[in-house]
């Protein structure tokens, strides 16, 4: 993708969304849907970026990969599948992914599928970002910011039956190719639509010409039945299976033989509600997600141990959103349901026995409500404000197993015992508390607005930082979690601009976090073991993003961008591992009425503020592999309408081979040392599209 410019509670919430009928969206037609996206995403507040998917995608690129051509957005490489993102220094559960409504928790311990693997390339008409707290609407915690996937089907008018898009790439770096098919039919009370796409990756070559092992291959489908009686209400049922295959990584890990996830979605949207109401949305969705991985099915067993480590995250949830208008203006209120459930265990293979309870049974349910108000103060002021309270509880159900002190392998609870100084698993609650302040001024003599912001948001441990559970060796360092970890609490200052001239934008925030009970991975000295463990730390992050873009002509447009980040371990001094580096684009696109072209500067610069030691004062026992040198490359494209149904998109990034490798990495599925992987080398693409 290359972007150019507790189950009670879940019944309840069944109930609610049943008992609001009939679901709705206001119909517009594509120009009207994309001057929204540009008014709302970019005019308003620079922490807020809308795209359409239906724009220029470069072919057979993992989804979470794209989200790295976004500025502020960053991410760590593991192999070519399975980019997790990072937004302003913060990554994983501290990032809501949203697909289409849902939540899809990945199923491998060690994130080799994060959400953002189990939304296909192309599969979405629109993306969302947000950067840090925005808004309450999306669950709880969330400090990092929420990305949201967005199934947009317009509906049928007139005497339109039937409309498709079918699309094949190819990408000479690694060999890879992929097809994609999106039909839909129907009439103005209702459609069915398909959409469907198959990508087959290779390994690509990085700038030295090094293979990186890489190869995947993935397919999925996805089936809407929608009933849409007016242009205001709207009904969907949709059913999505996502089937991933010999998934390689570098480094001494393992490799993936298959991620699959289905997702079930029933969802309601009306603006016929009737009294103060004048929206209401409800959604109920089921994921499931299975994985496996070992060390000697897609590779050549040089290992001590055959080890093999099936897992499976299934999540129940849903929420229903009302809107209304008062006096004191315009309110959003809501109440969400999300209930995850992991299993995940590595097997000795070699002798036939359990090895670890990674994920012994782990439950984490959370229920949470909230209200935001949006009053207007005058015609050039307006203040937001909300607050958000979550009651959650975590369990793990099989913490007892594999009890046979003082024998190897130890259960979750020895282990939790032996490096937390006798902690057990037991069930704990949450109560969750955040809020945010928003003010907005527009500005009298230049068109712009002045923003500032206050917010609070309380992120509950997740299942690998509370209870994972992964017995050491000799080879292989032991990752255990902390089940008396405390909940995150992040505090932010946000300020902004936006200004707008007749041939030029600008915009720009600066943000400072101040964080409570920070979650830190870190890694501690036991000999033979050199354990990650998780603790508490106070923390402080700040930083800021910037953006101009200028129209030379009718013609000629470019824009330019910085973002930067920096996370400080207060409590022991020290940098946090895993944080991006200032990074930059550049670029200057021509465009024509049949045909534009393209290029664009990616660039970062030297990452020196890194954690390279263990909590001990182990050198190369931290997170960071390195101090990461700078680097840049640069990308060219281009798109061309052959007709109004026909249309082909060229290009070639990282144009003069440059062999690099981002800061950010993760290590290989319980590899004991970090793996930073190399980007690819020069990649030329083709995409060719049909509409109809």
């Amino acid at each position: 993708m290359n972007f150019r410019y507790t189950r009670t509670a879940s019944a309840v919430l069944c109930a609610l969304a049943a008992g609001a009928a009939v679901a709705a969206d206001q119909n517009r037609s594509d120009a009207e849907r994309l001057e929204t996206i540009k008014v709302e995403g970019e005019a308003l507040n620079p922490a807020v970026v809308r795209l359409s998917t239906e724009e220029e995608l470069a072919p057979a690129r993992d989804t979470g990969d794209a989200l790295r051509d976004l500025l502020g957005v960053s991410g760590s490489r593991m192999g070519g599948h399975g980019v997790d993102p990072t937004i302003r220094g913060l990554s994983q559960t501290r990032i809501n992914v949203l697909l289409d409504g849902a939540y899809v928790h990945g199923g491998c311990p060690n994130r080799m599928d994060p959400p953002t693997s189990y939304a296909a390339t192309g599969n979405y008409e629109e993306i969302t970002v947000l950067k840090g707290n925005q808004t309450l609407e999306y669950g709880g915690g969330g400090p990092g910011g929420t990305i949201l996937f967005e199934r947009v089907t317009e509906r049928f008018v007139g005497d339109e039956k039937v409309r498709g898009r079918v699309d094949a790439g190819y990408r000479e770096n690694g060999g890879t190719w992929d097809v994609g098919a999106d039909l839909a039919a129907g009439s103005e009370k209702g459609f069915g639509r398909f959409v469907g796409s198959y990508t087959d990756a290779g390994d690509y070559d990085d700038g030295d010409g090094n293979k990186v092992r890489s190869s995947y291959k993935e397919r999925s489908g996805t089936v809407i039945a929608g009933y849409t009686p007016s242009d205001l209400t709207r009904a969907e049922f949709s059913y999505e299976k996502q089937e991933t295959r010999d998934l390689l990584y570098p480094g001494a890990g393992m490799d993936s033989q298959y991620a699959d996830n289905d997702t079930y979605r029933f969802k309601f949207d009306t603006e016929e509600a009737g009294g103060a109401f004048t929206r209401v949305k409800a959604e109920i969705y089921r994921s499931e997600v299975d994985h496996e991985m070992d060390n000697y099915t897609l590779r050549p067993f040089t290992a001590m141990a055959k080890m093999r480590a099936p897992s499976s995250s299934d999540t129940n949830g849903g929420r229903v959103v009302a809107e209304l208008e008062s006096g004191y203006g315009h309110w959003k209120l809501g109440v969400d349901v999300q209930n995850n459930d992991r299993d995940a265990e590595r097997i000795n293979d070699s002798a036939g026995i359990l090895n670890s309870v990674l994920w012994p049974g782990v439950e984490i349910d959370q229920t949470g409500v909230f209200a935001e108000l949006t009053h207007d103060l005058n015609a050039r002021n307006r203040v937001t404000g909300g607050l958000r309270y979550d009651y959650v509880t975590s369990d793990a159900s099989k913490r007892k197993v594999n009890e046979n002190p003082p024998m190897m392998p130890r259960s979750p609870n020895q282990l939790y015992a032996l490096y937390y100084n006798g902690a057990q698993a037991d069930k704990k609650r949450d109560n969750n508390i955040g809020g945010l302040l928003r003010l907005e001024h527009d500005l009298a003599r230049v068109n712009g607005t002045l923003f500032a912001g206050i917010s609070r948001s309380v992120r509950t441990p997740d299942a690998s930082e509370r209870y994972l559970a992964s017995n050491g060796s000799m080879t292989m360092p032991a990752w255990v979690g902390n089940p008396d970890i405390d909940s995150e609490k992040h505090h932010q200052v946000e300020l902004g601009i936006t200004l707008h001239g007749s041939r030029w934008d600008a915009e720009g925030s600066v943000y400072y976090n101040d964080v409570d009970d920070f979650i830190l991975r870190d890694r501690i000295e036991v000999p033979g073991v050199n354990p990650s463990i998780y603790r508490n730390v106070d923390a402080t992050l700040y930083g800021g993003e910037a953006k101009v873009s200028y129209k030379w002509s009718d013609n000629w447009r470019s824009e330019f961008g910085l973002a930067y980040v920096r996370a400080k371990n207060d409590t022991d001094s020290r940098d946090i591992a895993q944080t991006p580096p200032l990074e930059g684009l550049v670029s200057l696109d021509y465009s024509a009425s049949r045909w534009d072209v393209g290029a664009r500067v990616r660039m970062a610069a030297q990452q020196n503020k890194v954690d390279t030691t263990s909590s001990t004062g182990i050198e190369g026992e931290g997170l960071d592999v390195q101090k990461t040198p700078g680097w840049g490359v640069l990308d060219l494209y281009g798109h061309y309408e052959l007709n109004d149904n026909l249309t082909i998109d060229v290009g070639v990034d990282n144009v003069f081979d440059k062999n690099y490798a981002q800061h950010l990495n993760r290590a290989n599925a319980f590899d004991p040392t970090q793996v930073q992987v190399n980007e690819p080398g020069r990649s030329a693409w083709l995409k060719v599209s049909a509409t109809f």
